[in-house]
């Protein structure tokens, strides 16, 4: 397989590079589906295993966690020693650890399986937007990275539809365990994909594995979202608080050393220069408040419809496949033409018709909580189309500025912002939520979480304004 080099001349661009994409977003899906149909399958998963919430809660946060800690080191491993090679191990070793997923004897097998799963994502994910960034021209750039948005919020959305829809069909009595297992034919369909048509890629000069940055950034991080995850399950005693407050001066003191050791002339996990970029840094933080909103959203929403509404899996996951169409119609707008024509207006207005979307849907449950998939039909529909509007430009945007050197560096930190986001809507909605449900509350469970994540999506509106109107200036002349 021909290696592509930083800085090496191209003279034509690579022949394979749309079917690169497709297994890119096709290891995208598979991550993100894996995070969001826990909540659809988790009963079923402790009727079979058995487990208390606590369980339950780490088959989701295990995951997460494993993820979000592995992402920084994994972009850098990539820039090393090739990201065809880092894709390939990572992809493998998902598919791997999603079979032991679903062959998981007991629930200690589950959330250990969880946690692996979550490491080999963390070396698979990053290597995507590295591997697009080296083989297309830059007038396709906006259309590659366009495409992980729909790709993105489709697969976050149509998670629980498809979550419902195996635990209900059942095949061989496999019931929850098709949720992970599904993961097998999609991996090999892609891994042998992406075996046959992936360039290798590194930086030019590959930089040495920083250890002791490894070690700074996965404790400091560590520090910070275990408590987020498991502080409403344990009461939030006072060592979460200051397992919180000591994650602050260990990510500063990871901080100063990714600058010292730039400034030796040594590769850093994280480059400085990317944060002089205001595309990069007004999108990290965007994407904490859209991805904490989102994540909490589609976890909450899809328990009160089975605790709640004692809807079954499938009519749960049923019940919010217009979110899912909603988002398709608006990512296809955005995607083909809006987003890379008008660049962030768009993403703005998507938030604002999102918001308007879960107001739609507060109504439409009204003062009783009490709703049929039907009722909220029309609120989930507007809230998708709003969510594909935003989506669809966001990486576009954030990723466009930065050189491919720092690419791997870039799609680790973006991506382990995303997981910190969406760990803390799951904590902070998640509290909101079971605080109200487990008093006797449970309408005011839902309408809680929904007015939260209005006010969330509407600060995304707000915040847009820190991000550049266009990824690139050419993008104007689009249409």
């Amino acid at each position: 397989m021909t290696a592509i080099e930083v800085g090496a001349p191209t003279q034509a661009p690579y022949k394979w590079r749309w079917w690169v994409l497709v297994a890119v977003l096709a290891a995208e899906i598979m991550d993100l589906l894996d995070a969001t149909v826990v909540g659809i399958a988790a009963p079923s998963i402790q009727d079979h295993l058995g487990g208390g919430s606590t369980m339950i809660q780490w088959v989701a946060a295990g995951y997460t966690l494993a993820f979000a800690v592995g992402l920084i080191t994994g972009g850098r491993l990539g820039d090393r020693y090739g990201r065809r090679r880092m894709f390939l191990i990572g992809l493998a070793g998902f598919i791997v650890t999603s079979v032991l997923c679903g062959l998981a004897l007991s629930p200690a097998m589950l959330v250990v399986s969880r946690v692996l799963q979550g490491l080999f994502g963390a070396a698979l994910i990053p290597q995507g937007f590295g591997v697009i960034r080296s083989i297309f021209p830059p007038k396709e750039l906006g259309a590659a990275f366009g495409a992980f948005g729909p790709a993105m919020g489709l697969a976050s959305v149509g998670g629980p539809i498809l979550a419902g829809a195996l635990v209900a069909w059942n095949p061989g009595d496999a019931g929850w365990r098709t949720v992970f297992l599904i993961n097998l034919p999609i991996g090999l369909a892609a891994l042998a994909l992406a075996w046959k048509v992936l360039p290798e890629s590194r930086a030019e000069h590959a930089p040495k594995v920083d250890v002791v940055g490894m070690v700074l950034v996965s404790t400091g991080l560590v520090l910070l979202i275990y408590p987020l995850v498991q502080g409403r399950e344990q009461g939030w005693p006072g060592w979460m608080f200051a397992m919180l407050a000591a994650s602050v001066p260990v990510l500063a003191v990871f901080g100063v050393h990714q600058v010292r050791r730039h400034g030796a002339g040594r590769a850093p996990l994280v480059e400085p220069a990317l944060f002089t970029s205001r595309a990069f840094t007004g999108g990290l933080v965007v994407g904490v408040a859209f991805f904490a909103a989102m994540s909490g959203l589609i976890l909450t929403l899809g328990l009160y419809l089975q605790l709640g509404l004692r809807m079954s899996a499938l009519d749960a996951g049923i019940a919010v496949a217009p979110w899912a169409l909603g988002a398709a119609i608006g990512a296809g707008l955005s995607g083909a033409v809006l987003g890379r024509k008008y660049g962030r207006p768009v993403l703005q207005i998507g938030a604002l018709i999102m918001a308007a979307g879960i107001v739609l849907v507060i109504a439409e449950f009204g003062s009783t909580g009490i709703a049929t998939g039907w009722d909220l039909a029309p609120g989930l529909l507007v809230c998708g189309i709003g969510m594909g509007l935003l989506i669809a430009p966001f990486f576009d945007i954030v990723l466009a500025g930065v050189t491919l050197p720092m690419v791997g560096s870039a799609s680790g930190v973006l991506n382990a912002v995303q997981q910190l986001g969406g760990a803390a809507g799951v904590a902070v909605l998640g509290t909101v939520f079971f605080q109200h449900f487990e008093s006797g509350d449970q309408p005011g469970s839902v309408r809680a979480v929904l007015w939260v994540t209005v006010g969330l999506i509407v600060a995304v509106a707000v915040l847009g304004f820190l991000l550049p109107r266009r990824a690139r200036p050419e993008d104007a002349e689009v249409g």
